[in-house]
Parts: C-alpha cells; structure tokens; sequence
C-alpha cells in the first residue's frame, strides 16, 4: 500500500520544500483561470437558453436567430457582462495589492466586516467551488460527447473518472499540477482565438438575412412588450454570468506565485480579463450572427449538443473530413481538456479556505493539516466526494447544475468588494488615495450586487433556492462547530485549576480464553495494580437451561494454572452480547467505588496480514469504542502478534 501511494502522489515533500511548489505567472494562469477562461464554452450557451426559452417554436430558433430581437439582446448582454468582468478585474486587483498573503471573501470580510459576513462569504464559496467541479468537468464531457455520440448515455461514469483523476494529480501538488494543466488552458485559448478569427471574416464575407427572415423576426417581436423585454434580459443576463465564475480565484491564490507574489498575480489577473474578454464578446457575437441557437433538454438524463459544438459547425462548415474536420475535433478535445482541468481552480482553493476556517475553528481542525506532498488532503478529498455526488444525482447534465453555480459566486463577491470598502476607509488616516480606491471597490459592490439580486430574483424556481437555503444551514454548523471548539478548550483550560485527589486504581482484565496474550495482560495487571484491585472478567453465554456453558467451564479448570492468584468473575449474556454487559459492569463498578479510576486492559491479538482482519469480528475495537466514551475509565490494549501465516 505505501508503495501504491507513492506511485500515486510522488515522494513526500519535507516542510522546508514548501518553497518549491510556487508557481510562475505562466503556470499560475492555467492554474487559477482555467475556471474563468473554460466558462466560455457555456456562459454564451446559457444566454441563448435563456432567449430561446422564450420562444416556442424550435424551427423559427434556427431561421430567425441571427436577426429576432430577442437573440439580439444576447450581444448587450455580452457587452454588460463584459463591463462587469472588467470593474471585478479592476476590483479584485485591488484586493491582491492590499492583501499579498491572499484576499479571499472569507479574509477580507473576517478582517473588516465581522464573523457573520465572513461565515456567509466562506459558505458561499465553498458552494461555489463544488458545484465548479461538478459543473466543469460535467461541460467538458458534454463537449466530447457532442463530437463522440457513440459516448453518449455514459456522462456520468466518465464525469466521476474525470473527477478522481484530478483530485489525484492535485494530491501530487500545486507545482505539478499546474504544469500538467497548461497544455489544456493554452491550447484552448489558441483555438477559441483562431475560431473567432475565422468567424469573424466569414461573417464579414458573407450576406445578411434574408428579407423573409426579417419579416418573420417582426411577427415574432409583436408578442412582447415593454416590461417583457426587461425581465427577459434580466434573466439572460444572470444566465450569461457563468463566465465570471472564477475570477477571484487568483485573489484566493496569491501565496502560491512566485515572489513578488502580489505583482505576478496582479499581471495574471489582467491577462484573464483580456483573453476571458475577447473570447466571450467573440463567441457571443458570432452566435448571433451565424444564429447559433441552444435549448434545454426537457429530460434531465439527456444531454445536448453544445453551442459551442455548433457554432464550430457553423464556422468551419462540413467537418466530416479534411481540414474543417481537423478543427472541429481538435478544438471539442481542448475544450474538453480545459473544462475538465478547469475544476483545478476549485481544487487550488477550496482546501486553502476549508484550511484557513479550520484554523479558525469553524471547520474540523483536519482541514488545516497539510499532506505529504504539502497540500490539504482532507479538503481535496471531500471535495472529490461532494462533487462526485451532486454529478450522479443530477446526471452530469449542466442544465440542472448551471442554476445552482452563480448565485454563491456573486454573493462572495459582493461581500468581497463590501470589505473592501471598509478596508480602506479604515486606512483614510494612512493611504492617500483611499477615497479613489474605495470608490472602485465601491463600483464593484454595487455591480456585484445588483447582479447577485438578478439571479436570486430570475433562478430562484430554477435551483438557486436550494443555496438561498444551504448558505444559512452551513453559517449555523460553522457557528456549532466553533462555540464546540471554545468550550472544549475552555473546559481544558479550567482543568488545569481543579484539585485532583489521589485516587484508587482497579484494573479489571477481560479474557474470553487462556493464550498467550491473556497471559501477558495478567502479568501487566499485577505490575500496575495494588493486591487485591486486580480482577478477570469474561462474559459467558448460558445454554438454553440457564447453565454455564462448557467454554466457561474449561476456563474455569484451566484458570488456576495460569491466573496466579487473580479472581475471574463471569458475567451472564442471556441475549448474546460482549460490550453491552461489559460496559453495564463497569458502570456497576463505578457506581459503587466512585473512588476508583478503573483501568480496562484489553488482550487482543495481531493478524500478520492486513487482509487477515477481515476474518475476525473486531470486538476489542467495539469494547474500545464503547469504553472511550465513559469516564473514569483507561483502557489499555495488550497486543499479541501472531506469527505471519506461510504462504
């Protein structure tokens, strides 16, 4: 197994080498953008579905879409999420300045905005980065699935495969990982960009719509008004903010760039903006120009073609061979690898916040432990487990997951630039321009917000519910878990006043048979009790007339012979049980000599192979479990090793 182990993760890093899984900006784009930049592959498809739903025959979607004003909202939508992307950059580069160690929501609201604002930020996060894993690596396998029907109906075995094998390579480290994954990121942007491109002047070359489309696009557009058309953006708008999951993930992430730290994320955080920029505004236009169009599948088990997948179609024409084939599946294969890959974002920052609220005291303390290979194993394990789950429950299919994905998001951000706020107006007296940056962050506040109410208002029936509802059920566990923290270490703490009585000591041996073992545990007692608070308990099962059973009997005979003067006293078990009349004993006991701390010694042998255990009913570790949780009581394990069986 350990062999296994290093196979799997590589040899273990010494704490001094944690200087060596720093990333440079190159690796750190792919590292923390994957989620951004991959989000194109479906923010664009979302707005469509939006539209679209809004229309009800699917045959006037493909001859009106490149000129009905509904598809035509689609572009002023890109247009206002590409100004927001851009006050989030702006924002956000702010917060890696003012915050080199790492400005998460979470840090930034515990600093400036008190515990409850910081508990809903680190619970919307944490939200978001699941549902990153599950929805990315779900996107990416829909992406090869469009271009290999023959996978299709097997989204969910190849999602959770996907899934495990990155949680393994992100088990490896930060460093490795983060190489692996800079293939995919590149690779992807160079063919979005030589896509869009290629569309671009196609477009150009081509003609418009033809007068029969226009007069259909109008009779069409008489069926909504004023007010219709607003919340028909609105929804369109929260829809196409999927693109901007994952900007704040560099913020999150500061630490692991190279040194400065704070500048190298700083210029990463401006080539993501960019190349996030370019690519949607270029997909989405195309989009509608070419009209491109995508609808929800009505059975939730189905997964559709992808937008994406069809715009390639449209841009490169017939892709059944030659060249245009050659781009087609080159870049469903890159845009698979980057979805997939994309799900390192969550797994480079899921176990920094999960370790950072276990220091704290509002996670178990496990969350904060690093590995062997310097990274928090316990949050990327339970990551994998969550993500894998919510993929075999909702069929690895984004249209159920993508409602769920952006309200968390917006929320962190939202609370995010509010810190922000308050950051600087508490340094007015020492930072010169804090009425300028706190403006900015303010900008981005009121962005960030009033999309967040967007998406709470338009995808609440959609699934956005459900994080109205888990946000405040994970903020009341964190409350729980830290008041358990304060009280045990404040219990501990009075401990060290409280006056401590010498006491007695009993030392009760449980034997079920004479061996070797029991032997040694006998001889143990005598050492450590005082003559006559040494005594043999075994539990017998009576025969079905009430009468010891022929096991007791032989015990008895043979116990002279080997008890050395130590009492054994058998306690009936008319219902077939060990620990249950044991530990009633014992409570016996104590209720009758309170002065006595009892000291259990447990006799238990050793297999000499780990898949020996299975043949055995563990009842040492039953009566363990049972006596840990009573006071007064120490147990106290005597092995005996067997000799490993030839084989």
């Amino acid at each position: 197994m350990p062999n296994l182990r290093r196979i799997l993760l590589g040899r273990r890093l010494s704490s001094v080498e944690s200087q060596h899984t720093k990333v440079s900006n190159v690796i750190g784009l792919s590292v923390f953008s994957s989620d951004a930049l991959s989000s194109v592959a479906y923010a664009t498809q979302e707005i469509m579905a939006s539209l679209s739903s809004n229309l009800h025959s699917v045959g006037a979607l493909v001859a009106v879409a490149a000129v009905h004003p509904l598809f035509g909202l689609s572009v002023p939508v890109a247009l206002g999420i590409v100004g927001l992307l851009v006050i989030l950059g702006i924002s956000y580069r702010q917060t890696i300045l003012a915050y080199p160690s790492g400005g998460g929501a979470y840090i930034v609201a515990k600093e400036n905005l008190g515990e409850s604002a910081a508990l809903v930020a680190g619970a919307s996060l944490l939200l978001d980065y699941i549902l990153t894993v599950a929805t990315s690596v779900s996107s990416g396998v829909a992406a090869i699935t469009a271009a290999l029907p023959s996978l299709d109906g097997h989204n969910v075995f190849i999602t959770i495969v996907c899934i495990v094998l990155i949680a393994l390579a992100n088990l490896r480290g930060v460093k490795e990982s983060g190489a692996f994954f800079a293939v995919p990121t590149y690779g992807f942007v160079a063919l979005m960009l030589i896509m869009i491109g290629y569309g671009t002047l196609k477009t150009f070359l081509g003609g418009g719509p033809t007068p029969v489309q226009v007069h259909t696009a109008v009779e069409h557009t008489q069926r909504f008004g004023g007010l219709a058309m607003i919340w028909i953006f609105m929804r369109a708008y929260s829809a196409g903010c999927t693109a901007l999951t994952g900007v704040e993930a560099i913020s999150n992430g500061v630490q692991a760039f190279k040194d400065p730290a704070e500048q190298n994320a700083s210029k990463t955080m401006i080539w993501m903006v960019l190349l996030l920029g370019i690519m949607f505004l270029g997909i989405t236009l195309l989009a509608h120009r070419l009209g491109v169009v995508y609808q929800h599948s009505l059975d939730p088990t189905v997964v559709p073609e992808t937008l994406l997948s069809k715009l390639e179609k449209a841009i490169y024409g017939d892709v059944t061979h030659g060249l245009p084939k050659l781009m087609y599946y080159l870049t469903q294969g890159f845009t698979f690898a980057i979805l997939v890959v994309a799900a390192n974002t969550a797994y480079a920052d899921f176990p920094r916040l999960a370790a950072l609220m276990g220091r704290d005291n509002y996670l178990p303390r496990q969350f904060a432990s690093q590995g062997d290979r310097l990274v928090f194993s316990n949050g990327i394990v339970i990551l994998t487990s969550v993500s894998c789950f919510l993929v075999f429950v909702l069929h690895a299919n984004t249209d159920l997951l993508l409602p769920l994905y952006a309200l968390g998001v917006f929320t962190g951000f939202t609370i995010s630039q509010a810190g922000m706020v308050m950051h600087w107006y508490r340094l007015r007296r020492a930072e010169p321009r804090w009425v300028s940056k706190a403006v900015i962050n303010g900008i981005g506040m009121a962005a960030a917000g009033i999309v967040m109410a967007d998406i709470a208002v338009t995808k609440f029936i959609h699934g956005a519910w459900l994080v109205v509802l888990l946000i405040p059920i994970m903020v009341w566990m964190f409350l729980k878990i830290h008041r358990h923290y304060i009280r045990v270490k404040s219990i501990l703490a009075g401990s060290r006043t409280e006056f401590l009585p010498h006491r007695r000591n009993r030392v009760v041996v449980l034997v079920s048979g004479i061996h070797s073992g029991v032997v040694q545990a006998l001889n143990y007692a005598k050492v450590i009790a005082a003559h006559g608070d040494v005594e043999a308990l075994t539990v017998d099962f009576p025969d079905e007339h009430g009468r010891e059973s022929a096991a007791l009997q032989k015990l008895r005979s043979d116990w002279p012979h080997y008890c050395e003067g130590i009492p054994l006293r058998s306690i009936e078990s008319p219902y077939r049980k060990i620990v249950e009349p044991i530990t009633d004993e014992l409570d016996r006991m104590r209720r009758v000599e309170p002065e006595y701390t009892i000291t259990v010694i447990l006799p238990e042998f050793v297999t000499g192979h780990w898949w020996a255990n299975i043949l055995h009913n563990q009842t040492a570790w039953r009566i363990k479990g049972a006596l840990l949780l009573k006071p007064k009581t120490v147990v106290i394990s005597i092995p005996y090793h067997l000799e490993p069986l030839v084989e």
